[in-house]
C-alpha cells in the first residue's frame, strides 16, 4: 500500500513542521510522506522551510481572504488535490469549523503546548499557554497530541509528555523547553503511529 500523504497546516515559523521533516529524514516516519504545507500567513517562515525540502505549499492568507469559509474551501480543495490522508495542525492559528473537521474525522491531529485538559481551549495558544502555566504555579507542564474535533482542544488524546517547570522560568524559556523535551518528541511519533494505523485500515 502507498504511504499516507500528510499535510501540515502552520501559521508561523514551522518548528514542529521541521521536527516532522527531521523524523521523516531519519526514517522514523516510514508509513507517511509530507506532501503539502498549508499556511494562513503569506510571510510565515514555514514557507521557506517547505521550499528548502521541495514540499508543495499553499497560502490562504487571512488578510487577503478574511472570510473563514472561503479559506476553508480553498484548503479543502488543496487537500483533495494532493490526496491527503492525514492533516497535521502544527501551530495553525485558525480555528477550523466543525464542517471542515468532520471531513477529516479521525484523520486530523493537533499539538498543544500543555497537558490537556489543563490550559487549553479558545484563546490558549503560543506564549499565552506558558504564561498561564507559570501564573498557576504548577510544577509540571508538557505537551499533548490530540485528535481535532469541533471542541477546541477537546478531542481524544493521542500522546502526552510531561516537562518540569523550573524556578525562574519565563514564558519564553518554558516554551523552548516544552518544544525540545516534549513537542518535537511526541508529535513525530504520533504522526507515524496514525499513518501506520491508516495504512493498515486500507489494506
Amino acid at each position: 500500500m502507498p504511504n499516507i500523504k500528510i499535510a501540515v497546516l502552520c501559521s508561523g515559523g514551522g518548528t514542529n513542521f521541521q521536527a516532522i521533516v527531521n523524523a521523516k529524514e531519519a526514517g522514523l516516519i516510514p508509513d507517511g510522506d509530507i506532501a503539502l504545507v498549508v499556511c494562513d500567513h503569506a510571510g510565515a517562515y514555514v514557507l521557506e522551510r517547505a521550499k528548502k525540502y521541495a514540499i508543495p505549499a499553499v497560502v490562504c492568507d487571512r488578510r487577503e481572504t478574511p472570510d473563514r469559509a472561503l479559506r476553508e474551501q480553498a484548503i479543502l480543495r488543496a487537500l483533495e488535490a494532493h490526496g491527503i490522508g492525514l492533516v497535521v495542525l502544527a501551530g495553525f492559528m485558525t480555528i477550523l469549523s466543525e464542517q471542515f473537521v468532520a471531513r477529516y474525522a479521525g484523520r486530523i491531529i493537533n499539538i498543544h503546548p500543555a497537558l490537556l485538559p489543563s490550559f487549553g481551549g479558545r484563546g490558549m495558544y503560543g506564549l499565552r499557554v506558558h504564561e498561564a502555566v507559570l501564573k498557576a504555579g504548577v510544577k509540571v507542564t508538557g505537551a499533548t497530541v490530540h485528535y481535532v474535533t469541533g471542541e477546541c482542544d477537546g478531542g481524544p488524546i493521542i500522546a502526552q509528555k510531561a516537562v518540569e517547570v523550573k524556578e525562574g522560568d519565563t514564558p519564553e524559556v518554558l516554551q523552548k523547553r516544552v518544544m525540545r523535551e516534549a513537542e518535537w518528541v511526541i508529535f513525530p511519533q504520533a504522526v507515524e503511529e496514525i499513518c501506520r494505523t491508516l495504512r493498515a485500515q486500507t489494506q
